[in-house]
């Protein structure tokens, strides 16, 4: 398995703007919140959908292992689909 900062998954997470931004996810709205922390070394990433109440809740260390999600109370596959597959609006 290569690392996951070498992955597109990475790269869009880091294109995300920083603060709360609109986007859609297979055609639902969510509010999407991204923080940069700890100089860098912790992405949270936490997203509701608008008017239901699905979630998406991350961490990602880009400094432990070359780059380690922690998901929060869901699947990684989850929160990485969710990630490769939005467009901020």
């Amino acid at each position: 398995m290569h690392p996951m900062n070498k992955t597109e998954f990475y790269t869009k997470l880091l294109a995300l703007p920083d603060g709360a931004n609109d986007v859609m996810y297979r055609e639902k709205r969510y509010l999407l919140r991204k923080e940069t922390l700890l100089e860098r070394k912790l992405l949270k990433v936490y997203a509701e959908e608008l008017g239901n109440n699905d979630i998406v809740s991350g961490n990602y260390y880009p400094t432990i292992k070359g780059g380690m999600l922690k998901p929060c109370e869901m699947s990684d596959k989850k929160v990485i689909d969710f990630v490769l597959n939005i467009k901020v609006l």
